[in-house]
C-alpha cells in the first residue's frame, strides 16, 4: 500500500527532526548541528550528526543516513508507511493512501487499536470510580500506588462479569464494536450464537503500550484471595507478540537513552516499583523469558541492561540465560537481599533498590558467585569442582587483565593453595568452549574506530592525497574537495562560479558537485539523485565546519588549493604527453605557465589573486 507523494512531502515538512530522533538519543547542539552518540552501532565518541534545516541526519561512523521516516523505519524496525503514519499522527496530519484495497490489513490493524484504547480507557475509569473496584483500589493502597500512579500507568479494573466490557464497546450492535475486531484484538471472545465474553474478569489490568505509545494489550492481576492464575496476558494477535514487547518502554525509552541503561525486572509491579524509586529505566517483559528481539529492541536504546530478577533460583536461571548476549551487550545483575523482590524493595527500602542497581554486579562475577554459593566448600572434591565450574564461568572473557584477577580470587575462594593453582584455573579457561548457543548470531562489529570528520582540512599545503586513493577508489574524508562540497552545499555563494565539476578529481565528488548545478534545489536533488550522491549530501548537510564557514580567508584558501590540485593534474597530463608523443610550442609554453601560477599560488600562501590567475590557464571542463 502507498501513501499519496504530497502527504508524504507534508509529513517531512511538518516533522521536527531533532525532537524525533531526540526521543532516542542525546542531542547536543554544536554550532548549527546537533551531534550524539550513534543509535546504531556501539561508539565511545559522537559521530552522529542532525541538520535541523534539511531535516537529515548522518553518521560518519556507519555511515547510516537519511531523514526522519529513514530514521522511525530503522530505529523501530518499521515499514514506510508505518513510519510515515507515525510521524503523521505527531504533526496531525491526515494520509491518503494510493489503493484502499491495498490497505486492508493496516486498516484491520488500527481497528485493534482503537478497540484497545476504548478498552484502556473504559477499565481505568471503572477502576477510578466505580464501586465494585473498591477492593482493588484498596489492593493499590496497601502496595503505596497514589491516584497519581494509577492515572500515569492508565491502571484498569475489570468487573467479575463475563460481558461487561462487550457490553461497554457494544460488540455486535449496529455502531458498535465488530465481534471480530472483539476477538482478534484479545479483548474477548464469541460464539455461533452471538454471545461474547470478556477475556479479563476480575483483575487489575495493566495496559501494555508499544514504544510509541499504542496500546496492544493487557496483563491482568488477580486480587489476593480470588479464583484462578495469578497473572494473565493477552493473547498474541497482529499488534501484540509478547516476544518483542516490553511494559514500560513507551515511558522509560528516553530516560534509558539519558542513562545508558536500562534495568531488566519481572513483573508490571517491579517497574512501577523502580519508577517510584527514582529509577525511571526499568522494564519488563511480559509473561515471557527474554527473547533475541527484546535484546535487539533494547540496544537501540542502551548498550548496557541490569538485570533486576527475584533472587531465588528461577531468577538466577532467568539471569544465566542472558549469556548468549554477553558479547552483544553489557550485562550487570542487581542483587536483592534473599527473600524480597524488586516490587517489595521498591515500598520498604527504596535507597536499597538504588544502591543495587548502582553496584551491579558484573556478569561474569555473578556467575561465578552462584556457583560458589551453591558449592560444597568444606571437601577437596567440592571445592576442585567448584574452582573448574566458577572458572568456566568466567571464561568467555578473552582478556587476560580482565579475567585473570577472577582466577585469582576463585582459587582463594575455593582454597586451591598451590603455587601452581593460577595457572592450572588459566589453561582450564583458555581451553573452555561453552555449547554453541540456540539464539546464537552474528553481532554487528564492535570495532570502536571511528572515521576521520569529513570536514577536517588535514592537509592545507597543497600536497595530493592521490598517493593513498586511486581515481576509481574511495575519496579521501579530509581531502579539500570534500570541503569545496561542502561550501557548495552549505555556503554556495562561497564557490567560485568559474569553478566545474571537471577541477574535482574524485568521480562521486565530481558528480556530486555536477548535481549541485544541475539540479534547481537541495530538497530535488535529495528526491531524486542516485543513492550514493544522496547519502554523500546528507552527510554533507550534517556536517559542520563554523570556522570555514564563518572564514572568508579560509574559503579562499580552500579554493585556491582546490586549483592548484587540478593544475598539478593538468601538468601531470602534460608532461607525460611530452614524453610520450610529439612536442610542440604550445605544448611546453603552457606547461611553463602552469609551474610559473603554480610556483606563485604557493609562495604567495594561496592568495585569492594568484588563485584566480591560475585560473585563467585552467581549461574549463577539463577531465584530465
Amino acid at each position: 500500500m502507498g501513501i499519496h507523494d504530497e502527504d508524504v512531502a507534508r509529513v517531512r515538512e511538518a516533522t521536527d527532526i531533532v525532537a524525533v530522533i531526540s526521543e532516542y538519543v542525546q542531542l547536543k547542539r554544536v554550532g548549527r548541528r546537533w551531534q550524539g552518540l550513534c543509535p546504531f552501532h556501539a561508539e565511545k565518541t559522537p559521530s552522529f550528526s542532525v541538520n535541523a534545516e534539511m531535516g537529515v541526519y548522518h553518521c560518519f561512523g556507519c555511515k547510516a543516513s537519511g531523514d526522519a521516516i529513514t530514521f522511525v523505519r530503522e530505529v523501530e524496525h518499521a515499514d514506510f508507511v508505518e513510519a510515515v503514519e507515525r510521524l503523521a499522527a505527531r504533526s496531525g496530519i491526515v494520509l491518503r493512501y494510493t489503493s484502499p484495497g491495498e490497505g486492508a490489513d493496516r486498516q484491520k490493524r488500527g481497528k485493534l487499536t482503537e478497540a484497545l484504547e476504548r478498552a484502556v480507557e473504559w477499565y481505568h475509569q471503572r477502576l477510578l470510580t466505580s464501586p465494585d473496584a473498591g477492593p482493588a483500589r484498596g489492593y493499590l493502597r496497601e502496595r503505596g500506588y497514589s491516584g497519581d500512579v494509577v492515572r500515569q500507568y492508565k491502571l484498569g479494573w475489570a468487573p467479575d462479569e463475563w460481558g461487561a466490557l462487550a457490553g461497554a464497546l457494544r460488540v455486535g450492535a449496529k455502531n458498535g464494536l465488530s465481534p471480530e475486531v472483539f476477538s482478534e484484538s484479545g479483548l474477548g471472545r464469541g460464539n455461533e450464537s452471538g454471545r461474547t465474553w470478556d477475556s479479563f474478569r476480575g483483575r487489575l489490568l495493566f495496559p501494555i503500550f508499544d514504544p510509541s505509545g499504542k496500546p496492544v494489550g493487557f496483563g491482568g492481576r488477580i486480587l489476593p484471595g480470588g479464583e484462578g492464575p495469578k497473572y494473565k496476558n493477552s493473547v498474541d494477535n497482529a499488534v501484540y507478540r509478547k516476544s518483542r514487547v516490553l511494559y514500560g518502554l513507551n515511558w522509560a525509552k528516553q530516560d534509558i537513552v539519558n542513562a545508558g541503561q536500562v534495568v531488566i525486572c519481572e513483573g508490571y509491579t517491579d517497574v512501577i516499583g523502580f519508577a517510584q524509586a527514582g529509577i525511571s529505566w526499568a522494564v519488563a517483559t511480559c509473561g515471557t523469558a527474554a527473547t533475541e528481539d527484546h535484546i535487539q529492541l533494547l540496544q537501540r536504546y542502551a548498550k548496557r541492561i541490569v538485570l533486576a530478577f527475584d533472587p531465588d533460583t528461577a531468577g538466577g536461571d532467568a539471569a544465566e540465560r542472558f549469556l548468549q548476549w554477553e558479547g552483544e551487550i553489557e550485562v550487570k545483575v542487581a542483587v536483592f537481599p534473599a527473600g524480597t523482590d524488586p516490587g517489595e524493595l521498591a515500598k520498604t527500602d527504596p535507597e536499597g533498590l538504588v544502591v543495587a542497581v548502582e553496584e551491579a554486579m558484573a556478569f561474569p562475577r555473578f556467575r561465578y558467585e552462584r556457583v560458589l554459593s551453591q558449592a560444597d566448600l568444606d571437601s577437596i572434591r567440592g571445592r576442585s569442582v567448584a574452582a573448574r565450574r566458577a572458572t568456566e564461568a568466567v571464561a568467555s572473557i578473552k582478556d587476560p587483565l580482565v579475567r585473570d584477577p577472577y582466577l585469582l580470587e576463585i582459587a582463594t575462594r575455593c582454597r586451591q593453595d598451590d603455587p601452581n593453582a593460577e595457572e592450572r584455573l588459566r589453561r582450564i579457561a583458555q581451553d573452555y568452549r561453552p555449547p554453541p548457543s540456540r539464539n546464537a548470531r552474528s553481532s554487528r562489529s564492535n570495532s570502536e574506530e571511528e572515521a576521520p570528520h569529513p570536514t577536517d582540512t588535514g592537509n592545507v599545503s597543497g600536497s595530493s592525497d592521490e598517493d593513498h586513493h586511486n581515481e576509481m577508489g574511495s575519496p579521501p574524508p579530509n581531502n579539500v574537495e570534500r570541503q569545496v562540497l561542502w561550501l557548495a552545499a552549505n555556503e554556495p555563494g562561497a564557490v567560485w562560479p568559474e569553478v566545474v565539476p571537471g577541477m574535482l578529481h574524485y568521480p562521486l565528488y565530481r558528480d556530486a558537485f555536477e548535481a549541485m548545478l544541475e539540479y534547481p534545489d537541495m530538497e530535488a536533488l535529495l528526491a531524486e539523485a542516485d543513492p550514493p550522491l544522496v547519502g554523500l549530501m546528507r552527510e554533507l548537510l550534517v556536517a559542520e565546519d563554523e570556522d570555514l564557514r564563518a572564514s572568508t580567508h579560509r574559503q579562499e584558501v580552500v579554493m585556491a588549493i582546490l586549483l592548484y590540485e587540478s593544475a598539478q593534474r593538468e601538468l601531470t597530463y602534460l608532461e607525460r604527453q611530452a614524453r610520450t608523443g610529439v612536442v610542440d610550442d604550445d605544448l611546453l609554453r603552457r606547461v611553463a605557465s602552469l609551474k610559473t601560477a603554480m610556483d606563485k599560488l604557493r609562495e604567495s600562501e594561496w592568495e585569492a589573486e594568484q588563485a584566480r590567475a591560475l585560473l585563467e590557464l585552467l581549461r574549463p571542463g577539463d577531465e584530465s
